[in-house]
């Protein structure tokens, strides 16, 4: 791993979430034991209702770690716009950016921190956890779970073997597609660089694909992070795809103009 500068960097972990306050208790109750905890934990919020509010104050109480928590109204699927305005609010060099459905091996801050280099943004994948073992999760409020857990699937994300990340790094490095908003993490400044993520992008689908393509069309490479910066991902229905043509199309936009800047960007939230 990259280790040299490690114990320099700071870090924002950003949690988006919405109307999904269970699952994004144990998303947080997993940041907080990690062996190396973030300098502070921004929770994205786009739009959820009161009982949102209400656990990520009493975590707040009592977490060492400060939790902070941003918040827009709800006026439909905007995820682009809160992990902006999370960034905007971020006050450490370096992002790293998880769903509020995501579960954390112990050592996936520190696995990012290790894995930090300047010019690079990282993408990680994830494990899958079925339903029912979900729901006992749930149930149960149990944040600890490894794919030696039944239910488990796309085991091999899980497979936890730090030293040999640097050897895949650049997988499908030119692959666009192959990133993962819920595992990522950016230097701030290569974020800001770019205009942030485009707001335009609203609905599921491709912010993340096209922010990642603006940030390679500046010359940031894509590194992978793999066999550390360990996820398991937490069972939930499947989002509408209402608008998925048209983001594609602001994609493909993107792509063809090897735009680097976004008009409908982060520079709204620090005017």
């Amino acid at each position: 791993m990259n280790k040299p500068m490690a114990s320099n960097i700071s870090t924002s972990l950003i949690i988006s979430t919405y109307n999904r306050s269970d699952a994004l208790e144990l998303c947080v109750k997993s940041v907080l034991r990690q062996s190396l905890l973030p300098d502070e934990i921004i929770i994205a919020d786009d739009g959820s209702k009161e009982d949102t509010r209400e656990l990520i104050h009493q975590l707040a109480a009592s977490s060492e770690v400060p939790i902070i928590h941003v918040w827009h109204e709800d006026l439909g699927f905007r995820l682009a716009s809160i992990r902006n305005k999370a960034i905007a609010k971020a006050s450490k060099e370096y992002i790293i950016q998880i769903d509020g459905d995501i579960v954390l091996h112990k050592d996936f801050v520190k696995d990012h921190v290790c894995f930090a280099k300047k010019g690079s943004f990282v993408t990680g994948s994830r494990v899958l956890i079925g339903e029912v073992l979900t729901n006992q999760m749930l149930a149960e409020k149990k944040c600890i779970v490894s794919i030696r857990n039944k239910g488990t699937k796309n085991t091999i994300n899980g497979i936890h073997l730090p030293a040999l990340a640097p050897l895949l790094q650049y997988y499908r490095q030119w692959d666009i597609t192959y990133s993962r908003g819920c595992n990522m993490a950016f230097w701030r400044e290569d974020l800001l660089k770019v205009n942030g993520y485009n707001e335009t992008i609203t609905g599921w689908g491709s912010e993340d694909h096209e922010l990642v393509c603006r940030l390679m069309n500046s010359g940031i490479h894509k590194r992978t992070i793999k066999f550390a910066g360990i996820a398991f991902h937490l069972h939930h229905k499947l989002s509408k795809t209402d608008n998925l043509h048209n983001n594609k199309e602001i994609l493909n936009e993107t792509r063809k103009k090897r735009l680097v800047w976004c008009e409908n960007g982060i520079s709204k939230k620090k005017q």
